[in-house]
């Protein structure tokens, strides 16, 4: 399997990947557009994409899966352990400067203050790494993965600095071609886009047969649509299976109030969830 992720190698996306599909080769992009571009123009080419974080919420790649529509095969809930990374013979005392990407940097904070370093922002949290090789100063550091301290040689001055200790960010696997697994007595998520029609309480009438169906919705997201501060679309999961006959019953109630709906995807809930 080729998976395509966003940053260069040692990101999280690409620990993420190498540790679900250990057998899988990571195509590294620059931009999460793309990671979109390259599955949607190759179908052997999966794209790996954090959706959210635990601790710091939407990730902002929410406008990307509604320009793609690619499918949703899995979800993933991967732990993110940050990790202030230092040049060989460097020391937590000696560091002044720390690097990496804004929301590494908001994850860690109580650890930047505790430590009074002065927070640089960079493009992602793998990049960072490798910059703190290539300048060689032993008063810069940064915050990035295990699997970059490998990679650029660095050594890890200190371990799990983030302030929550169970920091997860959950990650999508997508991909062109259409899939769906049999429904089996498993957990399941339905994720889908829906723009509404325009009229009084369009939501709550459209939100309803979820309520009377008895199905419980995991996620619910507005995104103005382009171009437009009056139009939006929504992005929604709900626990159970397309092919499950309390699902259908509420999205065909749903579809009723909807000017569109495209199904991104049927997939098994991570086992994360149960925790």
């Amino acid at each position: 399997m080729k998976i395509a992720y966003q940053g260069i190698p040692g990101s999280y996306s690409e620990s993420c990947a190498k540790q679900m599909y250990p057998e899988c080769e990571t195509i590294s992009c620059k931009t999460f557009d793309e990671c979109f571009e390259k599955a949607k123009q190759d179908n052997s080419i999966r794209s790996i994409i954090p959706e959210s974080n635990k601790t710091t919420g939407n990730i902002g790649v929410e406008y990307l899966i509604f320009k793609y529509r690619l499918n949703i095969y899995a979800e993933h809930f991967f732990p993110i352990k940050h990790n202030l990374l230092g040049i060989k013979g460097s020391n937590l005392d000696s560091i002044r400067d720390v690097y990496s990407h804004a929301q590494a940097l908001s994850q860690s904070s109580n650890f930047i203050k505790k430590n009074n370093l002065i927070e640089n922002v960079r493009a992602d949290t793998a990049g960072s790494a490798k910059y703190i090789s290539d300048t060689n100063d032993k008063t810069k550091a940064a915050i990035a993965s295990k699997l970059s301290a490998k990679i650029y040689n660095l050594e890890i001055l200190k371990e799990d600095i983030q302030d929550e200790k169970n920091n997860v960010t959950r990650f999508l696997l997508m991909g062109k071609e259409i899939y769906q697994p049999e429904l089996k007595d498993e957990n399941y998520i339905t994720s889908f886009l829906f723009k509404l029609k325009s009229k009084p309480a369009a939501l709550y009438s459209a939100l309803s047969g979820f309520a009377i169906n008895g199905v419980n919705m995991t996620k619910l997201q507005s995104f103005p649509e382009k171009n437009s501060f009056s139009s939006f679309f929504f992005l929604c999961d709900i626990e159970g299976h397309i092919d499950d006959q309390k699902i259908k019953n509420s999205l065909e109630e749903l579809g009723l109030h909807c000017e569109d709906m495209h199904v991104l995807g049927v997939f098994k809930s991570d086992k994360f969830r149960l925790k």
